[in-house]
């Protein structure tokens, strides 16, 4: 028998309410036999847990009855304080509500465990958004996160890349997602249809009066995790032919995103004895391609296609008019 297992299924019904034996076992991960009896466990240790029988029946604890967090294994305790990280939650208008919470968890918690969780708070600190970039404004967030906390549709006026750039929509949010420091919206335009929005993009949100249900098969991560993936497929439209000098490849991780260095990993051949290599590399576009190699300077040449081949010696050209050269 697992003390932990025990302690996680008294907090499951603590926080769920009624669950059946089937879905306390599925969220633990054991058998239906553990659950039942881990059930009789619980109630042997004088925790008032009942069951409801019928279709819409299952285990349930007796109103009111609360435990307090003094089961938290030392990790537990230091994973508390990366729990509702506090920039983002500041960003959600939930930093005070945060605050208090944290405040609460540690006074539940007994001396060792306490200890401990302040030791980790006084040793780490999350800045979420990256370097060279100023944290984003997102003024509409608040209105956003009471949307998907109530269901509610939301009026957006919203600005895209591609024409008409700005366009109104109703979106139905199902749930916010922070991706390096930018917060992004998953929302319904129709029950089929499934998009995603920067919040600094929204020019201007209004709460509408519609309700609406969020699908009970939706999973926010699963969907993420798909998007993140077309995103990438999506994202090369080709692929370039280059060379690159021994200090191009050294300097390339910081100045080109990690698909493009894996590719020259992969495909790099020598082209002389001085060291140069030619590798094939995916692009978005000849524009985009030309200003990631222009970092590299004159530790690499564009070797295909032509027109990018063209657009460099073209902006090479332009630079040494500019100066004087040539």
């Amino acid at each position: 028998m697992s003390a932990s297992r025990l302690l996680s299924v008294l907090l499951l019904l603590q926080s769920r309410g009624r669950m059946s034996a089937r879905g306390i076992a599925e969220e633990l991960g054991v058998s239906m036999r553990t659950a039942y009896r881990d059930l009789t466990r619980l109630q042997a240790a004088g925790v008032p847990v009942y069951a409801e029988p019928g279709r819409a029946g299952g285990y349930q604890l007796l109103d009111g009855y609360r435990t307090r967090l003094t089961g938290m294994s030392e990790g537990e305790a230091r994973a508390l304080f990366f729990a509702g990280l506090p920039g983002p939650a500041a960003d959600l208008g939930l930093g005070d509500e945060v605050a208090a919470a944290r405040l609460k968890l540690l006074a539940a918690l007994p001396e060792g465990p306490r200890a401990e969780a302040e030791r980790t708070a006084a040793v780490f600190h999350v800045d979420a958004p990256s370097w060279y970039r100023e944290a984003e404004e997102t003024p509409y967030l608040p209105v956003f996160v009471d949307a998907v906390l109530t269901r509610r549709a939301v009026d957006v006026r919203y600005r895209r890349w591609r024409a008409p750039q700005e366009v109104r929509r109703r979106l139905r949010p199902y749930g916010l997602v922070l991706k390096s420091g930018v917060w992004y919206l998953v929302a319904a335009l129709t029950e089929s249809r499934v998009a995603t929005y920067r919040v600094t993009q929204v020019l201007d949100a209004v709460p509408a009066d519609e309700r609406f249900e969020r699908p009970d098969g939706f999973d926010l991560g699963a969907y993420w995790a798909s998007y993140v993936d077309d995103f990438q497929q999506r994202r090369h439209t080709g692929t370039a032919t280059v060379r690159l000098s021994p200090r191009g490849r050294r300097r390339l991780p910081d100045n080109a995103p990690p698909e493009v260095v894996r590719a020259v990993d992969a495909t790099a051949t020598p082209v002389g004895d001085d060291g140069w290599v030619e590798a094939v590399v995916p692009i978005e576009s000849v524009e985009h391609a030309r200003g990631e190699l222009l970092r590299l300077g004159t530790d690499v040449e564009a070797v295909a296609p032509v027109a990018l081949r063209e657009a460099m010696a073209a902006t090479v050209g332009a630079l040494a008019r500019t100066y004087g050269v040539g």
